[in-house]
């Protein structure tokens, strides 16, 4: 699929008329190539033709993350032959799900990051350090590296962890700019308030911040983005995206929200019952992928609860604008009552100096219902710590979650569980209504 790298620069009837020609081709090559949609269309009745663009998408049935998982190489497109990369999602949410690549679909790969990293002000005089891992069948890290070098700019591939090693690199070789997750950037601070790095006089001007969000649903930085731009102020963008996607929407230095790449994707939010939701209203992040020759997907429900802005942007962009992310469907907890999604719990812990590491654990109790556990590491004894921590969180939540503590050792292994490739910050141990 030719791509159209100004495309977002254009009025939205420009966008939906580009858009629909290339769903128009989409629907016409899954037909052709899929076997799921193949199957999902003669299941739905579905007549291609009458789908004449992306107003009559309603029209078409959804897919899910649970259908990747039981269907997973019934959406391939190509003959194995053609496959040049194999990845797969994380698995926090039950099995991961192998996303096979053509050589097409990571030149789209490259593009799509560095179209973010243009959004997100990046220059090819820029030195990227990228604090995340290359390995373990990540697509982030291998599309962070190729946008980078699409872009034209230099790299440094520290991976993730270790302080010492990361500021030591940055002093060295003037990396300007870094890709991190945000909670691994307060300990890059605490490191450098430790041994005397002067935070607002080093190379680094601007972050990529990937895996965790920054802002709160007004825009503002939230309590961790807060934490981390008060003693360290650089300029923050933050990235929204997941490997079945192969896209990325990201902020630029507006932070209004992660613009859409709109030759590479349509988005959706719908309510629960798979209806278009309109700017504003929060519903689930639901994408049709655009260009990807391996394994396309038509309008694949995220589980993430987001809402969407259409004005145009300060930065000169007409593309969608998707928020914050509110929590993820799948997570949403009815505690006594209350319906609570897990970022909320993150940001209230984030803001109590006293818990230095945590772990949000939801299970179902005797009674059948959702109970809420928090797992602690703290320096205060724990009677002390029981005793601040109770009315604070009965005031934030209204309810009073159980609380489990820990010492640093053991929340290390909580939070980092063998072959995890990202740190667990909430633990689902529900058990299943099926």
């Amino acid at each position: 699929m030719t791509q159209h790298p100004h495309l977002a620069f254009e009025n939205r009837n420009k966008q939906e008329e580009w858009q629909s020609e290339a769903l128009v081709k989409l629907l016409q090559y899954v037909q052709d190539k899929s076997p799921y949609y193949q199957r999902l269309f003669k299941e739905h009745n579905i007549n291609i033709a009458n789908i004449k663009g992306v107003k009559d998408m309603g029209y078409l049935p959804t897919t899910t993350k649970s259908d990747m998982q039981e269907h997973n190489w019934e959406f391939l497109c190509v003959p194995s032959t053609e496959i040049k990369e194999y990845t797969a999602t994380s698995g926090t949410l039950g099995r991961p799900v192998t996303i096979a690549l053509t050589a097409g679909d990571l030149d789209r790969l490259a593009y799509n990051e560095q179209q973010s990293f243009l959004t997100a002000d990046g220059k090819p005089e820029d030195c990227y350090q990228l604090m995340l891992t290359l390995d373990r069948q990540f697509m982030a890290g291998i599309a962070y590296y190729q946008g980078i070098r699409k872009l034209g700019g230099a790299l440094v591939r520290t991976g993730p962890g270790l302080p010492a090693m990361q500021w030591d690199t940055i002093f060295r070789l003037q990396s300007n700019s870094i890709v991190a997750v945000p909670s691994f950037m307060l300990k890059m601070i605490e490191y450098a308030q430790e041994h005397q790095i002067d935070l607002k006089h080093t190379p680094v001007k601007k972050a990529i911040c990937i895996g965790e969000s920054l802002r709160a649903a007004d825009f503002e930085l939230n309590v961790l983005g807060n934490k981390i731009y008060n003693d360290w102020p650089i300029k923050f963008y933050s990235t929204y995206a997941s490997t079945e996607m192969q896209t990325a929407f990201t902020e630029c230095s507006a932070g209004m929200g992660g613009h859409e790449i709109p030759d590479l994707i349509i988005l959706e939010i719908l309510d629960d019952n798979g209806h278009p939701l309109k700017a504003g209203q929060y519903g689930e992040v639901t994408i049709t992928t655009l260009g990807v020759e391996g394994m396309p997907l038509i309008r694949y429900r995220t589980g993430d609860i987001c809402t969407y802005y259409e004005t145009q942007c300060s930065c000169g962009r007409y593309s969608r604008r998707l928020s914050p992310v509110l929590g993820r469907k799948q997570q949403m907890i009815k505690y006594k009552g209350t319906t609570i999604y897990p970022p909320a719990v993150f940001d209230i812990l984030n803001n109590i100096a006293f818990i230095k590491e945590y772990v949000v654990e939801v299970f179902t109790n005797d009674l059948g219902t959702d109970e809420l556990r928090i797992h602690i590491s703290t320096p205060l004894p724990v009677d002390d710590c029981e005793a601040k921590l109770k009315p604070l969180l009965q005031s934030k939540l209204r309810v009073a979650p159980l609380l489990h503590f820990h010492s640093g050792s053991e929340m290390q292994q909580m939070q980092f569980p063998p072959n995890s490739r990202k740190q667990v910050k909430f633990m689902d141990n529900r058990k299943s209504e099926i």
